[in-house]
């Protein structure tokens, strides 16, 4: 196999993994406020208080795995998106410190403020990311030197905004679904108009959003002629999102998580499908586009790295499924609980 195909696949499975696993637990701090009361809030987090930072490692991975296959990509990206990035990083710090820092005092205004900003982080992140995939669809200002030509503003359209907002109830949704499955109880059963709020908020703007990629943004399809198999995970992704309803009304919320698991990863393998062979598509002109071929390290490098990936991703995998296995079940408060 080509090895630039192949680190292209590769980064799209890492990016599928981060935004199942991590999607969750960012819709967890999206709906954190659903929790009527202190205790609520502590079961919220300690649902994935084992998971948050293990299901984190695939974005770092997936970064080192872009800086060392694709530098030029890294480049451009990170330099380009310096202020969302760093929004990004701030987001994700004060997701941690707030889990951390609000079961030092007991006091109600402390809990409080770090419960704010639990939920606020996680919910600025899930908006960041889908405005950087909108942004990706869309096309940004790169120059023949590769360099970014525009500001912060210029990445904020109300394109951008609709697929960030479809990310937002995107996750929340799959993390209503999470604490459903986590819970028992009174605070389960709170859960359960949630999971069919925010299924029917995304089932809106994932209409949207489609309409308005469609009516404006020719080249995202512009592939699915030339991969002509393609259109078979469209037609997977709409019965995985059928079968979230349907899933919740027969009362089998683990087949609703499924579901909601294999419609993030078709939507992913779908923005992969409508960016190839690019990684980031120049608005100013396509020919300044980077790509897979254009963008890539030597393919000693490429061969190298596939060698380190072939024989570390086992091990990540056995490790991810040795924790969840370990941490499943019904979360109760303990006298480690956040």
């Amino acid at each position: 196999m080509d090895l630039n195909l192949l680190w292209f696949i590769l980064m799209g499975v890492l990016l599928t993994g981060y935004a199942i696993l991590d999607g969750f637990d960012l819709g967890v701090g999206i709906m954190h406020f659903v929790g009527r009361t202190d205790g609520d809030r502590r079961i919220f987090m300690n649902s994935i208080g084992p998971l948050w930072d293990g299901n984190e490692v695939w974005l770092v991975t997936f970064g080192g795995a872009m800086f060392a296959a694709f530098p030029d990509v890294y480049a451009t990206v990170f330099s380009g998106f310096y202020t969302a990035f760093m929004l990004l990083l701030f987001a994700l710090i004060f997701r941690a410190v707030s889990m951390e820092f609000r079961s030092k005092r007991e006091a109600p205004a402390w809990r409080k403020t770090w419960d704010l900003s639990f939920s606020l982080a996680s919910g600025v992140a899930a908006l960041l990311f889908g405005v950087a995939v909108g942004n990706a669809i869309l096309g940004i200002p790169i120059g023949a030197d590769k360099e970014f030509q525009g500001g912060f503003f210029d990445l904020l359209s109300p394109y951008t905004v609709v697929v960030g907002l479809l990310t937002v109830v995107l996750m929340a949704m799959h993390g209503s679904i999470f604490l459903y499955l986590k819970t028992e109880g009174k605070l389960q059963q709170s859960l359960r108009p949630w999971m069919w709020r925010t299924f029917f908020a995304f089932l809106v703007l994932y209409t949207a959003t489609t309409i308005y990629t469609l009516v404006n943004v020719p080249s995202a399809t512009a592939h699915f002629k030339e991969f002509g198999w393609s259109w078979g995970v469209v037609a997977l992704n709409v019965l995985a999102i059928a079968n979230i309803p349907r899933a919740i009304y027969h009362g089998r919320p683990f087949y609703a998580f499924l579901s909601s698991c294999a419609t993030i990863a078709a939507l992913c393998f779908l923005f992969g499908v409508a960016l190839f062979p690019n990684l980031v598509v120049s608005s100013i002109d396509p020919a300044y586009s980077l790509t897979i071929t254009n963008a890539a390290s030597s393919q000693k490098t490429l061969g190298i790295m596939a060698i380190i990936a072939i024989v570390g991703m086992p091990f990540v995998l056995a490790y991810t499924a040795a924790i969840y296995w370990a941490f499943r079940g019904k979360v109760r408060i303990g006298e480690h609980s956040y």
